[in-house]
């Protein structure tokens, strides 16, 4: 059945990726490489996922400068949603300090649920460091390291190519061996996200 691959799920860290087969395209959604918060681990995480890629294969990945020069270097949100079945009152605080330094950012969040005002159920949850955060030049040189012969960045998730400076772009990179328009497909219309 063609549908086989399916139904196996690999659980392991992306720098000691080790998967039966090669593909034609893989992609990394949601800046989950960014997840991968020291650099020698992302440049290894990188080169396992291109020693997965057949010849002209693709690697499409998402990425999110997370602060610029002149930006704070911290921030807080919170946010809430109330289901309607009882009343319930989910809320989540959140609060962010970007490293300079360590070009990563440390996450605190806070989450509780609430009835009548009272809250019946909490958890918190903090990350240190959290993710790295890639401007478009460290993104490509990631790429390029890792041995892509051809590295292109896109605005957001369009067809659109990214413009200098933009804090969410997806980074599309080939493998030498097929053209790109067979890699990556049409370069018309949305990417999906």
């Amino acid at each position: 059945d063609h549908f086989d691959h399916l139904e196996r799920l690999y659980e392991q860290p992306m720098e000691e990726l080790r998967l039966p087969r090669a593909y034609r395209t893989i992609l990394i959604p949601s800046s989950s490489l960014q997840l991968v918060v020291d650099a020698d681990h992302a440049l290894q995480a990188v080169r396992r996922i291109y020693a997965h890629l057949e010849p002209g294969g693709a690697l499409a990945a998402s990425f999110m400068t997370l602060w610029a020069p002149g930006e704070p270097l911290e921030s807080s949100s919170e946010t809430s949603a109330r289901r309607p079945a009882d009343g319930a009152l989910f809320r989540r605080h959140s609060r962010s300090r970007y490293d300079p330094g360590s070009e990563c950012e440390h996450t605190e969040d806070l989450y509780q649920v609430l009835i009548d005002g009272q809250v019946i159920a909490q958890e918190q949850h903090r990350r240190s460091p959290a993710t790295r955060s890639y401007t478009q030049a460290q993104a490509q040189r990631l790429m390029e390291q890792a041995g892509f012969a051809e590295v292109r960045l896109y605005h957001e998730f369009t067809w659109q190519p990214a413009a200098q400076g933009s804090g969410l772009f997806t980074v599309v990179a080939q493998k030498a061996g097929l053209s790109a328009q067979g890699a990556a497909g049409s370069r018309s219309g949305r990417m999906g996200k």
